[in-house]
């Protein structure tokens, strides 16, 4: 007997950056009146690393993913230039004004959360909440001459299995517990099939250019950015084998935050997928405080 394809939890939505680029996200519509989440991803990362999660919190809340330039289903940038955070930061705020949310709560991963940084510095206020994910606004040396070493590479690859090895080989000291079929699950997030039918990464390579400048992460300090959410419930999020997010810079943003928390993913490294059970009890247990 055929089977109808499950429905999906979310619908594709497009808006249009200020320099006139077509940018995507999922919108995962959520109880009416409920509290919006907006999930930004990482460097290299698209809407699908919040599939999970966002389908976990989709039942009692609005969560909308986008897809920042040169990611995705989003549109590749005409000039590499743009590829900062503070122009991604500007086309977030695009979006923001378009959906007219009010209050909401922010989860962002590695980039995302210097992007959620910027976004409270702009307007705390209608910041219900934020977890920062495995980042914070001093990045370790060592994590980003990792990173620094693999993006914008342009590697494809035959067959999933291959891309998974390849995935493994890059990322095994961050999820050492792996086994073949996440690393599988890894590779068709962050890869698609591409016009040749090769199994390429799913972002534009020329994203390297600006991040290979020295500054080229943030581009300002964040720190005063970060200070602004002193009043604002926050979970910071880090890995136990983070080289992204050091122990140090943990405890001084808990020092200058007075209503963050913190919580360690157990055996990942930069930076937790937001699957792990650690993860979504804190990012949970944040919702509640930001209700």
């Amino acid at each position: 007997m055929d089977h109808p394809p499950a429905e999906r939890a979310w619908a594709d939505q497009y808006w249009s950056s200020p320099d006139g680029l077509k940018l995507h996200y999922r919108d995962y519509p959520g109880p009416d009146g409920a509290l919006p989440v907006l999930c930004l991803h990482g460097l290299t990362r698209n809407a699908r690393d919040f599939g999970s999660l966002a389908e976990h919190l989709a039942p009692r809340h609005r969560v909308i993913v986008p897809e920042l330039r040169g990611r995705g289903d989003s549109e590749y940038a005409r000039d590499t230039d743009s590829y900062t955070p503070l122009t991604y930061a500007a086309d977030v705020e695009a979006l923001l004004a378009e959906l007219a949310l009010g209050r909401f709560a922010v989860v962002g991963t590695s980039l995302g959360g210097l992007l959620a940084m910027m976004l409270a510095s702009a307007d705390v206020s209608r910041l219900a909440g934020v977890v920062l994910n495995d980042i914070g606004p001093t990045i370790e040396e060592d994590g980003l001459a990792r990173i620094r070493s693999y993006v914008g590479q342009g590697r494809s690859f035959p067959t999933w299995m291959h891309a998974a090895r390849a995935m493994q080989e890059s990322s095994g000291a961050a999820f050492p517990e792996y086994g073949i079929e996440q690393w599988i699950a890894m590779a068709k997030r962050c890869m698609a099939i591409g016009q040749s039918g090769r199994i390429v990464f799913d972002y534009d390579m020329g994203i390297a250019d600006p991040f290979s400048r020295p500054g080229g992460e943030a581009g300002v300090d964040l720190w005063p950015a970060l200070e602004t959410l002193k009043q604002t419930p926050v979970t910071i999020l880090r890995g136990e084998f983070s080289d992204v997010l050091s122990e140090a810079t943990l405890q001084e943003m808990l020092r200058r935050l007075p209503l963050a928390e913190a919580a360690t993913v157990a055996r990942v490294g930069h930076a937790p997928m937001l699957d792990e059970d650690d993860a979504v009890a804190a990012i949970d247990a944040l919702l509640e405080r930001a209700a």
